[in-house]
């Protein structure tokens, strides 16, 4: 199939790419850029890995533009400033709708092209109702009565844990995979949510 999978770079949609790949698929990655004070790392360290998972069948890399600056207003997530702590509950890393943008411009994305499905790295645990199977099949209705046309929504992850994703990566460029709330420069801050979560995964 022709498909798109929603990439940030991470551990999680890192291995969604190689999965897909691994299966046959013809994979698109779409990074949706709204603004947010970690993309120009993020983009950085997505593009090296990309380069490193070269296949016939991997398209290159599509971003789009939905600037959230009217709707987020001074949230921490576009000042940079108070971000979730190393030691904060996943539920303070809240990015109110967060699917639902990234899932809105996906499925445009994929009826344009005549993509047949989005894929999300969504895992086990994730604590926010836009993560739920409820959320994502109620999407995927939604997209298809205002596309006219179906666009499947797919979160293969969605009962793995970030470890168990990882076991199944072991073949891929997860060196480059970056994900923090508050780069310096290109590094991550090692003192935020998310790189507590990458060194959990890390480390048995």
């Amino acid at each position: 199939m022709n498909i798109c999978v929603l990439t940030s770079g991470g551990f999680d949609s890192t291995v969604l790419l190689g999965t897909a790949l691994r299966a046959g698929h013809t994979v698109h990655p779409l990074y949706v850029r709204c603004g947010l004070a970690w993309e120009r790392a993020e983009l950085h360290w997505l593009r090296r890995s990309l380069r490193e998972m070269r296949s016939p069948r991997l398209k290159p890399l599509t971003i789009l533009n939905a600037p959230i600056k009217n709707l987020y207003d001074n949230h921490w997530s576009l000042t940079g400033r108070d971000v979730p702590g190393y030691r904060s509950r996943d539920e303070k890393v809240r990015l109110p709708g967060r699917n639902l943008l990234l899932l809105s411009n996906a499925a445009v994305f994929c009826a344009q092209r005549n993509l047949s499905s989005v894929y999300i790295g969504t895992l086990k645990g994730n604590p926010f109702s836009d993560a739920s199977s409820r959320f994502f099949k109620t999407m995927e209705r939604t997209a298809g009565l205002a596309l006219g046309r179906r666009v499947s929504i797919r979160a293969p992850f969605r009962r793995l844990t970030k470890k168990q994703v990882l076991k199944r990566g072991k073949d891929l460029p997860l060196r480059f995979a970056f994900s923090c709330l508050s780069p310096g420069g290109l590094r991550p801050c090692g003192r935020c949510n998310k790189c507590a979560e990458r060194d959990q995964a890390l480390n048995p």
